[in-house]
This record gives structure tokens, C-alpha cells and sequence, in this order.
């Protein structure tokens, strides 16, 4: 038998070595076991957990301790204020792609019917946010991992989003042919052998959805070049990428011959998602 703060206490010191938040981690564990709110820790930290409680909860923390991230334990990661299910067939949802969010929706009427495609759609936080905050929008999402889609499809139920239709598709080749107003992605970006990718939570994510050829620019260029296509004359293609990449996907664009090409800084700072306009 023990008691919330001693569990606590015992397994904080366990995940130090592994982790710089090991205080948090171990409760926001616990929490997902209980299925309570961090403050119902602070309430009744004498309350002692039951066997199967407590089984869940070592096992929960040596997860942790092997640095497997705490989405993948917990099986869900907050975004834009809605909580998304997660799972290894995912990358974990980060406050970067954020900005993208709120690049799509100054581009997108609030009331007026409009059509875009989320590229890569993974766990869906980018197709189910836009969707939930522009109800009149038709949504696409598209990947190449069942898996993924199964994900997403599960997040959009979760969230009553039943608007967005769903292919399993390397980007557009799946995806009949139409066209939009707005084309989104945050696909591969980052070069094959970086160091970075043996670094904390990206060691335990999808690499298929981490890594591209090329400096990490191949799938970037290549939806650039597909998107000319895809898009009404005036319509936008929208890109997540690595905070060192602008530069070159600025590139790219006015290379395809996009036009009113910008950059938007991310919550650190850095240049994180490039757009440009098809004015053909």
C-alpha cells in the first residue's frame, strides 16, 4: 500500500535521471491513471492507491524511465485546447504547428464555404482544429499510414468534427481530382542523419513522418510543385517547417512561381511556417 505522495515522491526520484521535469511528469502520470486533475493530488496526497493503481503507475514510470515520451504513455497530448489521442503511429502534437493554425485562420473566411486539404494529416490536429473553428469549411485530410488515419479518424469522432473526408494517400495520389483554396502540411522536414533525431522524444516517433532526402527539403518541394494543380488561382499553400529552412523553402516557392511568399515566426521565436499564393 501507498499513499499519492509518497508514489509521487519515489517515482520522481526514479525519472531524474531520464528527464528535466521529472516532478511533473510523475503526476501528470498519475493523473492519467486516476483519471483526475493535478490539484486532486495536491487535495488528498495521504489517499492511498489501490493494487491495480499502483501496477499501472510503475509500469507507467519505467516507460518514462527508458525516455519513451509522456504522450505515448498517457495516449494523449493537448492542442489548441482540445485534448488529442496520440499513439506511435503519430508525431506528438507541439506547440510550433500552432502558428500554423493561426496562419490558416486569417486565411480562411469565417462564414463562407471553403475548401482545403490537411497533407500528412497524422493524429488530424491540423484538419480537426480547422474544421472545429471554421464550421463552413469543407476539410481533406490525407497519409500514408493507416495507422494514422485510424488516429485521426478516432480524434475527429472525439471531437464531433464529421465534416472532413479522409484518404489514404501519398500526398495528393489518392485524393480526387479537384481544387482548394487552401492547401496545409507539416510533412518530413528534417535531414537524415541529424543529430537532433537521437534526442528525446523524436528517438520514439514515426521517422517516416520526421525525415526527408535532401537537407530535409525533398517533400517540401515536392508538394510545392503538386500543389500548382491543387490550388484556385489565388488560393494558398501553407508550410510547417525547421526553424533554419526558410530560407530555402522561401526559395522553393518563387522558384514554382508562387507569389506574396512569407515567413511566420513560431512561439520561440524562430521561422517556422512559410505561404505563398497560386496566381497563375
Amino acid at each position: 500500500m501507498i499513499s499519492i505522495q509518497t508514489a509521487l515522491e519515489k517515482a520522481t526520484q526514479l525519472i531524474a535521471a531520464s528527464s528535466d521535469s521529472a516532478t511533473l511528469d510523475a503526476e501528470v502520470l498519475l493523473c492519467s491513471i486516476l483519471q483526475k486533475q493535478r490539484s486532486h493530488l495536491r487535495a488528498w496526497p495521504d489517499k492511498i492507491l489501490d493494487a491495480q493503481q499502483a501496477d499501472l503507475f510503475w509500469a507507467a514510470v519505467a516507460k518514462r524511465q527508458q525516455g519513451h515520451p509522456i504522450a505515448y504513455i498517457t495516449g494523449s497530448r493537448e492542442f489548441w485546447s482540445r485534448d488529442f489521442q496520440v499513439s506511435a503511429d503519430v508525431l506528438i502534437p507541439r506547440p510550433d504547428t500552432e502558428v500554423l493554425i493561426e496562419c490558416a485562420l486569417k486565411l480562411i473566411p469565417v462564414n463562407q464555404p471553403y475548401r482545403l486539404i490537411d497533407l500528412g494529416t497524422g493524429s488530424g490536429i491540423i484538419a480537426i482544429t480547422l474544421a472545429a473553428e471554421r464550421p463552413q469549411t469543407h476539410v481533406t485530410a490525407t497519409d500514408i499510414c493507416e495507422a494514422a488515419l485510424a488516429v485521426a479518424r478516432n480524434n475527429a469522432n472525439q471531437h464531433g468534427v464529421d465534416h472532413i473526408q479522409f484518404y489514404l494517400s501519398d500526398w495528393f495520389s489518392q485524393v480526387p481530382e479537384s481544387l482548394f483554396d487552401l492547401i496545409v502540411s507539416n510533412p518530413p522536414y528534417i535531414a537524415e542523419g541529424d543529430a537532433h533525431l537521437q534526442d528525446g522524444d523524436l528517438r520514439f516517433e514515426p521517422q517516416s513522418a520526421l525525415v526527408a532526402p535532401d537537407d530535409g527539403l525533398k517533400d517540401i518541394q515536392s508538394l510545392a510543385d503538386q500543389a500548382r494543380s491543387r490550388l484556385h488561382n489565388g488560393g494558398h499553400l501553407l508550410i510547417e517547417h525547421g526553424y533554419n529552412q526558410h530560407h530555402a523553402v522561401q526559395d522553393i516557392f518563387k522558384r514554382f512561381d508562387y507569389k506574396n511568399v512569407q515567413t511566420t515566426i513560431d512561439l520561440s521565436g524562430q521561422p517556422r511556417v512559410t505561404y505563398g499564393q497560386w496566381q497563375p
